[in-house]
C-alpha cells in the first residue's frame, strides 16, 4: 500500500504512526489498548471532540497496516509538521488551552488524556488540533498522570517566555521530554514566585520532584492518593486559568518593527506589493515559503484558494503578531513559524530521526525570499552560491528580491565592518543563482535600486 512507518512513533505501546502515500496518517491501533479505544468511542469522547474540531478527523480504515494489531485509524492529512520549539509564545499558548479544554472534556465522559506532549498538537486551517488519537484512558480515582509533562512542555516554556524571552521556546528542541521544572524555576524572576499559579506548578512541583529523584517514594505516595473526577476537572480549570494570565511583555526587536522602518516610501511599498500579488496570481501556488516573512504582510498576499502559506521568520515577536493578526482575522491558510533560516530547526531525537530538520519538511511550489538575501550574504557571510543551492532545495519556483550596496539597508550593515563582498552585486547574484535557476522575469522595483526576480528551478516543468 506504500506506508512509511513514522521514525518518531515508537515509544507509544498503544499503537505505530504511518504515512500513507496521499500523506493521511494511518495509526496502527494494538491489542492493548482495544479496551480504551472502544470505551473512547462508545463514551461518546470521540464524536464530542471531532465535532468541536479539537481532534483531528479521522475514520476507521478497512484494512490493517499493521499485522496483528486490533483496527487501523486514518486521520486528515496535516498539511506541514511543525513543532512547538518553532512556535510563537500565542501558539504555544493556544496549544496548552486545547490540551486542557481535551483534558476537561475527556473527564466528562469519564476519561482522561494519559499523556500531554506538546507533539500531541498541530496546526491546522489556522487552529491547532489534537492528533494523538491513543492518548485517552479510563478516569478512575487517580491524579492527572500527565500533569508533569503538561508543566515541562506547556506551562514551563510559556512562563519562561513570559518573564524572560519570547523566543525561549527554541530550547525546547534540546529538552524533547519538556524543559525541567528545576531548570524553569531557576531561570524564571524570583517575583514569579509572587503568582499563586507559577509558584505552586512549578517552583513547588520543581521542589517535589527534586525531593523525589529516584521516583520510588514519590510513586508509592502516589499510589496511595485518591482524586474524584470533580477535583480532576477543577485542576485542569485552574491550569487553564494560569495559562490564560501569561502574556508576553509589549517589546520592540529588531525585526518586530520592520515595516514601520524601512526606507521604502508608501508608493515603492504599494510597488512591492502589487508585484507580489501579481505574481502569486499567475502563478496560484498550492504551497508557499516565505522566508524572512516578518509579520507577514507578503505571506498574507500569496495566500488564495485555500493554499498553504508558511510563513517564517526569526523574530519570535513578529512571529507572534502576525499568529494574532492571522487568528483575529480567522485567516486559516497561514502558518507562521519561527525559523533562523542561517539556523533552521535540525534532525533531532532518537537516531536524529524522531523530528525532522525544518528544510527536510520544505517541498514548495513557490518560495519566497524578499529583503533576505542581503542578511544572510553580508550579516552572516554566507556567500550567494550557497545561498542559490539552499533555496534551489526548498521549492520549484522563487520570488526574491536583490538589495544592493547603494540601498541604505545594506549601507547600514556594512558600516561597522569591512566590505568584503565584492561579488555583491545584481550581476554577481545572476551568476550565483545561474546553475541552480532559469531567469524568468526581472523588474525594479519603483521608487528604489532594489529588483525582484523571478526564477524557475532547472528541470523543473512550469509556465512561468
Amino acid at each position: 500500500m506504500g506506508e512509511t512507518r513514522n521514525a518518531g512513533s515508537f515509544r507509544d505501546p498503544s499503537g505505530t504512526v504511518f504515512i500513507a502515500a496521499d500523506g493521511s496518517i494511518l495509526r496502527s491501533v494494538n491489542p492493548v489498548y482495544r479496551e480504551n479505544y472502544e470505551r473512547f468511542c462508545s463514551s461518546g469522547l470521540r464524536e464530542r471532540l471531532c465535532r468541536d474540531g479539537l481532534l483531528v478527523p479521522f475514520r476507521e480504515a478497512d484494512e490493517l497496516v499493521e499485522p496483528g494489531s486490533f483496527k487501523t485509524l486514518k486521520a486528515e492529512k496535516i498539511e506541514f509538521v511543525s513543532y512547538p520549539y518553532e512556535w510563537s509564545f500565542g501558539q504555544l499558548k493556544d496549544a496548552a488551552l486545547l490540551t486542557l479544554e481535551i483534558q476537561k472534556t475527556a473527564l466528562e465522559h469519564n476519561m482522561m488524556l494519559k499523556d500531554a506532549s506538546a507533539y500531541n498538537v498541530q496546526f491546522r486551517r489556522g487552529r491547532p488540533v489534537f492528533i494523538d488519537l491513543l492518548s485517552f484512558e479510563t478516569a478512575d480515582d487517580r491524579p492527572w498522570s500527565a500533569y508533569g509533562q503538561f508543566c515541562s512542555h506547556f506551562l514551563a516554556p510559556l512562563a519562561l517566555m513570559a518573564k524572560r524571552d519570547a523566543g525561549f521556546n527554541a530550547v525546547m528542541a534540546e529538552y524533547l521530554d519538556g524543559i525541567p521544572l528545576e531548570l524553569a524555576s531557576k531561570l524564571l524572576p524570583w517575583k514569579s514566585r509572587f503568582s499563586p499559579g507559577l509558584l505552586f506548578h512549578i517552583h513547588l512541583h520543581a521542589k517535589m520532584q527534586r525531593r523525589h529523584q529516584d521516583g520510588r517514594a514519590a510513586a508509592e505516595k502516589t499510589k496511595r492518593v485518591r482524586v474524584s473526577v470533580g477535583s480532576k476537572i477543577a485542576f485542569a480549570e485552574s491550569l487553564r486559568s494560569l495559562v490564560r494570565s501569561l502574556k508576553l511583555p509589549e517589546s520592540k526587536t529588531e525585526w518586530g518593527d520592520y515595516y514601520s522602518d524601512t526606507n521604502y516610501g508608501d508608493a515603492a511599498f504599494a510597488a512591492k506589493k502589487e508585484l507580489v500579488a501579481q505574481t502569486a496570481e499567475e502563478l496560484r501556488p498550492r504551497r508557499v515559503l516565505d522566508l524572512g516573512a516578518n509579520t507577514g504582510v507578503f505571506s498574507r498576499l500569496a495566500s488564495r484558494d485555500g493554499n498553504l502559506v508558511v510563513a517564517a521568520d526569526i523574530d519570535p515577536v513578529a512571529v507572534d503578531r502576525h499568529y494574532r493578526f492571522l487568528k483575529r482575522g480567522k485567516i486559516a491558510d497561514v502558518l507562521p513559524l519561527r525559523i533562523d533560516l542561517a539556523n533552521p530547526s535540525p534532525a533531532i531525537g532518537w537516531d536524529n530521526r524522531e523530528r525532522d530538520s525544518f528544510f527536510s519538511r520544505c517541498d514548495f511550489d513557490l518560495v519566497m525570499a524578499l529583503a533576505l538575501v542581503h542578511h544572510l550574504a553580508i550579516t552572516h557571510n554566507v556567500p550567494l552560491p550557497m545561498i542559490a543551492g539552499t533555496l534551489a532545495g526548498l521549492g520549484r519556483t522563487l520570488l526574491i528580491e536583490f538589495v544592493p550596496k547603494e540601498d541604505s539597508q545594506v549601507r547600514r550593515l556594512l558600516s561597522t565592518r569591512e566590505d568584503i563582498f565584492p561579488n555583491y552585486h545584481a550581476d554577481g547574484f545572476l551568476a550565483a543563482f545561474e546553475p541552480y535557476f532559469e531567469l524568468r522575469r526581472r523588474t525594479l522595483i519603483p521608487g528604489t535600486k532594489r529588483e525582484l526576480f523571478v526564477f524557475r528551478k532547472r528541470g523543473t516543468d512550469g509556465a512561468l
